[in-house]
């Protein structure tokens, strides 16, 4: 009876049926780069943008949810003041912060 089903059945072209799994392998690597890779290389950008107009007395929010105002900026490390406190200065990492606003800035 195998032997039956293997003579009857028709073969189809193994190009063909290579050329649709190549084919479908692109459709899903290009839905994943629209999808994850380009968004986040976007919010990568901007977050050095934010990051290098950042400036001494700008409003800043931490990743933690902490509101402070910048005291000092070195290489990769913010000091950063915490609440009325003069002495509450904390040093933290600049990627900590997650949104800036500037100290001039009218409202």
């Amino acid at each position: 009876m195998s032997n039956f089903i293997l003579l009857s059945g028709t073969t189809t072209g193994g190009s063909g049926s290579m050329l649709v799994l190549v084919g479908e392998l692109a459709l899903i690597g290009l839905i994943m780069y629209f999808l994850l890779i380009r968004p986040q290389k976007k919010q990568k950008q901007q977050m050095q943008s934010m990051l290098s107009t950042l400036a001494v007395g700008d409003s800043i929010v931490t990743t933690s949810g902490f509101y402070g105002v910048v005291i000092d900026i070195m290489d990769e490390v913010v000091i950063v003041e915490f609440g009325n406190n003069k002495n509450c200065r904390i040093p933290m990492k600049k990627t900590a912060i997650v949104e800036l606003e500037k100290a001039n800035a009218e409202k």
